[in-house]
């Protein structure tokens, strides 16, 4: 028996499992599990790449995740240039499980309540589409920062990152959401094998607080959902009292909800660190297909968006005229946008999406703190264009007019994502290009004077 374990979560798991405490306990001395996330709008099951994937880093599926599988851990898939382009996100297995179970539709509006670091937004994110809006929530600063970050790497466009907590999103988003995924801050009871510190911190004082807090964050996410729409409650953690109970709680409270399934992933059951997810359905009727956006006509078919100039601010109007300029000559695919608006940030250009049903408006985001208010597109500086880093990682290598490209495990690649300067390739014209690793955009370079002058982010080179 693990000796590390506190005496109280002992005792606890004993009532609730009975015959099943042992091999419970055992599982805590058995090896970690390894899990990674493909992205499919980048990697498509059976593909070459995908049969590249499987080989370099010995893929096996993931049963309750298609898009999931574990690998070895000696092969690193984290240091590999392939991680830096965005075509997988390393993730516990058993946290997959959830968004699995609430199952966003393409098209559909969906919340991550408490989204950090971002492994299930970039999930749901994926699972909806670029017709599909996902706001993605997260109360702390620096873990905002961090799904900011993840959001970008994956290369999601159809994505908004926020910072609030949850009863000023609840005011300002009643009955907004098609789907919420509240994957509720807990005791962590799941995370012991990986992570000491939440053993340290665990008690049954703490268990009963975590309750009590999710229940609060449950009544605000309730408010935002549609009539008829569907939450996914979940956690890491195994007790009752934040799980089970916690539902029957919600239930007692808000009749008009109905559970439509709960889904227990043990840890001594299945290869994972184990979750606990309950699907929950507001009454109400669905809406039978949302309204579409009224179409308005087009001038720059490059970026595949609607002029929005005349009804812009003059200076976001300018910043937008002179990036289709700049995407006129960059990009040789049209529909490269979800629906959506310029977005201007002082120097900052971002497109917002606004969804298939048209509802999120810039208005929306007013006293709203948002790290990321969208897709970043570029920074506008004396009439200039700096294509933005997140805007490179968005798109398929294919929709660019030319790109320099270096096979994945070659210096070059390297060397780009330590931030060298490279020899720009021969013919290659003056200006910005995207740098890709085995045909998958890395970044931005600008070509000048016979070399690459390097932009991939300085907070992300290797050493």
């Amino acid at each position: 028996m693990p000796h590390t374990l506190p005496d109280d979560f002992i005792r606890q798991m004993s009532g609730q499992l009975g015959s099943e405490l042992e091999p419970f306990l055992a599982s805590y001395e058995a090896p970690r599990t390894y899990g990674i996330r493909l992205q499919p709008h980048k990697v498509q099951a059976g593909s070459p790449l995908w049969e590249e994937l499987a080989a370099l880093f010995g893929l096996e599926p993931i049963p309750w995740c298609p898009t999931g599988y574990y690998y070895k851990e000696e092969t690193r898939p984290g240091k590999h240039p392939y991680h830096a382009a965005g075509l997988y996100y390393l993730q516990e297995p058993s946290a997959m499980s959830s968004a699995e179970l609430l199952a966003p539709l393409p098209g559909e509006t969906v919340l991550d309540m408490a989204a950090a670091p971002g492994g299930k937004s970039t999930q749901l994110s994926a699972m909806i589409g670029p017709q599909g809006l996902l706001v993605a929530n997260e109360i702390h600063p620096a873990r905002a920062q961090i799904l900011a970050e993840n959001i970008e790497r994956m290369g999601a466009a159809n994505t908004i990152v926020v910072q609030s907590p949850p009863d000023r999103l609840a005011e300002r988003f009643p009955c907004f959401f098609d789907k919420i995924m509240l994957d509720a801050p807990c005791s962590g009871e799941g995370m012991f094998r990986k992570d000491e510190a939440a053993q340290a911190e665990w008690s049954l004082e703490h268990v009963a607080m975590c309750a009590a807090r999710q229940l609060d964050i449950f009544r605000h996410a309730l408010t935002m959902l549609k009539p008829g729409g569907t939450i996914a409650y979940s956690t890491c953690t195994f007790n009752r009292k934040e799980n089970e109970e916690l539902v029957e709680a919600v239930l007692r409270e808000y009749p008009a909800l109905t559970v439509l399934r709960t889904e227990r992933l043990w840890p001594h059951k299945v290869r994972g660190e184990g979750h606990f997810v309950a699907v929950l359905q507001l009454a109400g009727e669905e809406a039978e297909e949302p309204p579409q956006p009224q179409q308005q006509s087009r001038k720059s078919g490059k970026t595949g968006r609607q002029d929005k100039a005349a009804s812009l601010p003059a200076q976001t109007a300018e910043a937008w005229r002179l990036f289709q300029e700049f995407a006129d000559g960059t990009f040789a695919a049209k529909e490269l946008l979800p629906p959506g608006e310029p977005l201007l940030f002082g120097e900052q250009l971002y497109w917002l999406p606004s969804g298939r049903e048209g509802r999120f408006r810039s208005s929306l985001l007013t006293g709203l703190k948002s790290p990321r208010p969208g897709l970043h597109l570029a920074a506008i500086r004396k009439k200039r264009v700096e294509p933005a880093h997140a805007l490179a990682l968005a798109m398929p290598a294919d929709a660019f007019r030319r790109t320099v490209s270096f096979p994945v495990s070659s210096p070059e690649a390297a060397a780009y994502l330590r931030g060298e300067v490279l020899d720009t390739p021969s013919g290659l014209a003056d200006g910005w290009v995207p740098v890709c690793a085995g045909c998958q955009p890395l970044g931005w370079a600008k070509s000048a004077a016979g070399q690459l002058k390097n932009h991939y982010p300085k907070g992300l080179r290797s050493r």
